[in-house]
């Protein structure tokens, strides 16, 4: 049993853990995480909604329980994986959730099965169909760098990565107890994201879009919404007070509050 979730499943021919809570709702919810932490990322969402939402979250490969691997398993698989997991619990629709990492992979899996789609709500992201290629550099850099202290030592890297990754003395100790755990074999995963990046055409939303960051967040960050936002204008943009890229954790009532009114 995991502290904020009921159930906790894996998913077969494949490295996945997921989580759910509760099943009695009319509408699910999937949380996606960031990188280096787990699904527990949002253990203040998952107590917050699961008594109006049947909330679903997993544990990226490579990331928590999801460690399991075969050879060829690698993120770019995620998207099925989920779909795959929407189909075992009879999931039609869901409103998916993705902060940083997760708000990539949410688009990722929108892009592939868009009839799954209740809303979108990307925090800390980028526009993966429309990412500049000035901006796709600087991170592939900052992404290089981070790897390098990882590779030298996980909690040196952690102590880095929290305080890039929330503005909160708390949410930083928070996100330094889930990343020291990350292990270093992980980042062979990731190394297929950027095959995500500039695949698909945006095409016609048939459900809403939510996108946003913290005020504190980096500002090629602030920029990427900027940007998007000019991309599609029709979306809504929140930028958070008080919080720097994992807003769910820096300020998770105003986050809360934020996703039931774009719900609602």
């Amino acid at each position: 049993m995991v502290i904020g979730m009921t159930d906790q499943f894996k998913l077969e021919h494949s490295p996945i853990v997921y989580y759910i809570s509760g099943r009695k709702h009319r509408e699910w919810v999937l949380f996606l995480h960031a990188a280096f932490v787990d699904h527990t990322m949002f253990r203040a969402q998952t107590e917050y909604f699961q008594d109006s939402y049947n909330v679903l979250a997993v544990d990226m490969i490579g990331h928590g329980q999801s460690t399991d691997t075969i050879k060829g398993d690698s993120i770019d698989k995620m998207s099925a994986w989920i779909y795959d997991i929407l189909q075992i619990e009879k999931i039609r629709k869901i409103h998916i959730v993705g902060v940083s990492l997760g708000a990539v992979l949410a688009q990722d899996f929108a892009n592939r099965y868009p009839d799954a789609v209740r809303s979108l709500a990307c925090f800390g992201g980028y526009d993966i169909n429309h990412f500049d290629e000035k901006m796709q550099k600087e991170n592939s850099v900052s992404q290089m760098l981070m790897m390098l202290k990882a590779l030298f030592s996980v909690k040196w890297f952690a102590k880095t990565n929290k305080k890039i990754s929330a503005y909160t003395l708390q949410a930083q100790n928070d996100f330094y107890d889930m990343n020291v755990r990350f292990p270093k074999k992980s980042f062979l995963y990731l190394a297929s994201l950027n095959s995500m990046v500039n695949k698909y055409d945006t095409p016609k939303r048939e459900y809403p879009l939510l996108i946003g960051c913290g005020r504190f967040d980096i500002p090629m960050e602030l920029a990427a919404v900027e940007l998007w936002k000019r991309n599609e204008p029709d979306c809504k943009v929140i930028i958070f007070e008080n919080a720097g890229h994992c807003v769910n954790m820096d300020v998770p009532q105003a986050f809360n509050a934020a996703l039931e009114k774009f719900w609602s």
